[in-house]
């Protein structure tokens, strides 16, 4: 199994990267999380072989711009978009005219599925909980080819959190505060609090994403915080664009 990080800020696109969508390559789906601008880059990593699904985690903007680049995509098997209850009459109204092609009329078989929080069988298996964000949000474990992924963005520091990463392969998380910040009204996590959760559900290695765009203005300073953390979190990834890894 591949992950590939295709964008990897969150709120606005910088020249450290673009709004958070990662790339997760098993042996028979193309498994997309969130569709930031670095969905875009999609294409240049998916086989075409494959069904694409995209698991939506919420709706704030910097989670769904890319909505708007599917159209330029040709995937020959097909893609399903899952998502929160609510979700199809909001994809509706936003991947729609005037602001972009309708998903009816993608140039591919294009459909949207909402879930309940739960585990569901895709037929790979896929549990979704709310997280603890201004806007309902979902985290995803993902359990396919005897390995578990996890993407938890955007959240505070929560107990669904550290149930969906229990014993996880990856655990990818954000990363939205510098060390030592809080932001109570506005929950996200600080590097110490992403590690927190990594520890408390015994994931087997952390990858930090979702970095928030007015603080983490370079990718030297991510890879920085990743040597800072290393010592207290073995195997810790800072993620930047177009990082690749095998789980």
């Amino acid at each position: 199994m591949q992950v590939t990080f295709l964008g990897t800020n969150g709120w606005f696109d910088t020249l450290a990267g673009n709004t958070v969508s990662v790339l997760v390559q098993s042996e028979e789906y193309d498994i997309i999380f969130d569709a930031g601008n670095g969905i875009a880059k999609a294409d240049q990593y998916i086989s075409q072989k494959k069904p694409v699904c995209l698991f939506l985690s919420h709706f704030h903007i910097d989670h769904i711009a890319g909505l708007h680049t599917l159209c330029k995509f040709r995937l020959k098997k097909g893609l399903t978009i899952y998502g929160q209850p609510g979700s199809a009459e909001l994809l509706d109204r936003f991947v729609a005219e005037p602001f972009t092609v309708p998903i009816k009329d993608l140039p591919f078989s294009t459909k949207v599925q909402e879930l309940s929080a739960g585990e569901h069988h895709l037929p790979f298996t896929i549990t979704c909980l709310p997280l603890v964000h201004p806007a309902p949000c979902f985290g995803y474990r993902l359990e396919t080819d005897g390995k578990v992924v996890t993407f938890c963005t955007d959240t505070g520091v929560c107990d669904n959190a550290v149930t969906l990463a229990r014993d996880a392969d990856l655990f990818i998380t954000e990363c939205g505060l510098l060390s030592g910040e809080e932001s109570p009204d506005w929950p996200h996590l600080n590097p110490e609090n992403a590690i927190g959760i990594a520890r408390k559900a015994r994931a087997k290695r952390l990858a930090l994403t979702h970095f928030g765009a007015e603080v983490y203005k370079t990718r030297e300073e991510r890879l920085a915080l990743q040597e800072h953390f290393s010592a207290e979190c073995p195997g810790l990834i800072a993620a930047t664009d177009g990082l690749q890894l095998n789980v």
